[in-house]
């Protein structure tokens, strides 16, 4: 099988962030600070990823300015000829802080806003934060910079779909996307809580369309399909270790940034081994490719090359088999987990609490 080489990078700089939304798609079980790699492992990867083929470095986390050689990663990237994108809550940027950034070269910033109304907004982070996020929005189409922004929509912010894009509008943002929540890591923790029903979804579908279709060119929207509501299961990452790979803040080197919570794999490290042969030769990325590893429905379907058998990492969460069908699917052997999910978030059931990570659901207060 031909193995072309990878598009993007995921750099996930810490785990550390200020925020705790209960959606978070990192892993249960963060890497530490003390794991994390130091300056100068990081400078070698984006020399490796250089080399390897990609064009494109997201810098994430956690929240990545938390490390304090963000600036000297971007200068890195832009003199090996990435696109650099960098992806923050916008908590702790400063228009200091922001020059530097700009200076170092980095193309972009995406930035994260919970919701349209602030005390919303602060309750689903579990920090006063919509008003920081709002003077850095300022402060990045000040200095020139594309603001990109993405929302994570979900039971409790979805039904404020056009206000969240209207927000974001005037905030300045040339791309919105619209993320329904999917339900890995924490979020899956929190799917009560989080799971739409489906008279919000059908609303906000609706919404979402004749939004898109008001502004037009104004702003690039973006929606991500919920896929517990669909039939047919999204592309993993454009195919398992195909387009994208990910280094998470220990130098483990992932297909996707979920794979960490698919424990029957044990991931290769960039302290032990060259990101090039990590893509192409080692078990974890070799494990999902093509379709020889496929299972029946899937080893026979006429989609296995357009869906690529789902996602690997909801497989593994809702059946303990990475290899499983996704669950997703309207074939798969076990749809039931989906459709009972999706009957439990249509009960009558009432608001449920969201679990906060490393917080009390209802006893801790918002920190400022």
């Amino acid at each position: 099988m031909e193995i072309s080489f990878p598009y993007a990078l995921t750099a996930e700089l810490t785990h550390r962030c200020p925020l705790h939304c209960p959606y978070c798609s990192n892993p249960v079980e963060l890497a530490k600070r003390k794991s994390e790699l130091s300056t100068a492992e990081w400078l070698r990867v984006l020399e490796e990823a250089a080399g390897l083929g990609v064009v494109q470095v997201h810098l994430s986390g956690g929240e990545p300015l938390l490390r304090t050689d963000s600036e000297q990663l971007i200068a890195k990237a832009r003199a090996l000829g990435l696109f650099v994108n960098l992806i923050t809550s916008g908590i702790g940027l400063t228009k200091a802080r922001l020059h530097a950034l700009k200076d170092a070269g980095v193309d972009s910033i995406q930035l994260s806003i919970q919701a349209a109304a602030p005390e919303l907004s602060d309750r689903i982070a579990r920090l006063k934060a919509f008003e920081l996020k709002r003077q850095a929005a300022a402060m990045i189409r000040s200095a020139g910079l594309p603001l990109n922004m993405n929302a994570v929509l979900h039971r409790q912010n979805i039904d404020e779909l056009e206000a969240i894009v209207e927000l974001c509008r005037d905030w300045g943002a040339q791309r919105l996307e619209l993320a329904n929540t999917q339900y890995y890591g924490w979020a899956l923790k929190n799917q009560q809580a989080l799971m739409p029903t489906r008279e919000q979804l059908a609303a906000a579908e609706e919404v979402y369309d004749k939004t898109k279709a008001r502004i037009g060119k104004q702003m690039e929207l973006i929606w991500v399909v919920p896929d517990y509501y669909a039939d047919r299961p999204k592309p993993c990452m454009g195919g398992w270790g195909k387009l994208s790979l990910t280094v998470a803040p220990d130098g483990s080197v992932l297909p996707c940034p979920a794979a960490s919570s698919i424990t029957s794999l044990t991931f290769d490290s960039v302290r032990e081994r060259s990101l090039a042969t990590i893509w192409y030769e080692s078990a974890p990325f070799q494990a999902y490719r093509g379709t020889d590893w496929m299972q029946e429905p899937c080893r026979s379907c006429e989609h296995r090359m357009k869906d690529y058998g789902g996602c690997r990492c909801q497989a593994f969460a809702l059946t303990g088999d990475a290899s499983a069908t996704d669950p997703v699917c309207r074939m798969s052997p076990h749809r039931s987990v989906i459709d009972e999910a999706v009957a439990m978030a249509n009960r009558d059931c009432g608001p449920q609490p969201f679990h906060y990570r490393g917080l009390n659901a209802d006893t801790d207060s918002i920190k400022v």
